[in-house]
């Protein structure tokens, strides 16, 4: 579990163009809420001080997703998302433009908007406290040997996907602490994610007492 964060994996055709203009205000607070409880961000003693987590929302045929290692900036800027015109998981390969090239976990993000277009926002996080107490929570998880940002994540991930409705929240086995929530906005996604942290907190303090 000591893979280095922010690694590229896949197949990036990227053009440094803006990202077309889109309304982000929401997704903003959200990521605000989840800096603050250091579900997202960059911190010098976790993750060889790099930034982790990323939020992406549907935009056209494709996505806007923050951009690669801006997780430590406190405000982001249009300059700061990257948007995710067409993929192609089987082949790891993606299609982007932006003025910061896209997050390293697109293709998980690719792969949720693919399997159902109902959903709207994406929340990769790490979480320690969840992705401990996955399996007592009773949430989905991918197999510890698949790696994130590969083909086998996004295809596990689909597979996960696969009979849920929305929201939802799952483990990813193989990447430390990364927790994803899903659902048909923000506002769903993100209360979603914070029920489930409260109720990993709740086993939490009822295994130390």
């Amino acid at each position: 579990m000591t893979e280095r964060e922010g690694v590229i994996k896949f197949q990036l055709d990227y053009q440094p163009l803006p990202a077309p203009p889109a309304d982000t205000a929401l997704l903003a607070s959200w990521r605000a809420i989840l800096q603050k409880l250091e579900l997202l961000g960059q911190l010098a003693d976790r993750y060889q001080g790099l930034g982790f987590g990323n939020l992406s929302q549907r935009q056209g045929r494709g996505f806007l997703i923050t951009g690669s290692q801006t997780s430590g900036l406190a405000r982001l800027t249009e300059a700061e998302y990257a948007w995710v015109a067409s993929f192609d998981l089987a082949n790891n390969r993606l299609v982007a433009q932006g003025l910061v090239r896209p997050s390293s976990e697109s293709l998980t993000h690719a792969a949720i908007y693919a399997h159902n277009p109902l959903i709207q926002t994406v929340m990769h996080v790490h979480s320690p406290l969840i992705w401990r107490q996955a399996l007592a929570l009773g949430l989905p998880s991918t197999d510890p040997d698949i790696a994130y940002g590969t083909p086998a994540m996004a295809l596990a991930v689909q597979a996960l996907l696969a009979d849920d409705g929305l929201p939802g929240v799952f483990a990813m086995g193989g990447h430390e602490d990364g927790v994803v929530a899903y659902g048909q906005n923000c506002q769903a996604a993100g209360e979603c994610l914070l029920g489930t942290l409260a109720r990993a907190m709740a086993l939490d303090g009822e295994n130390s007492t």
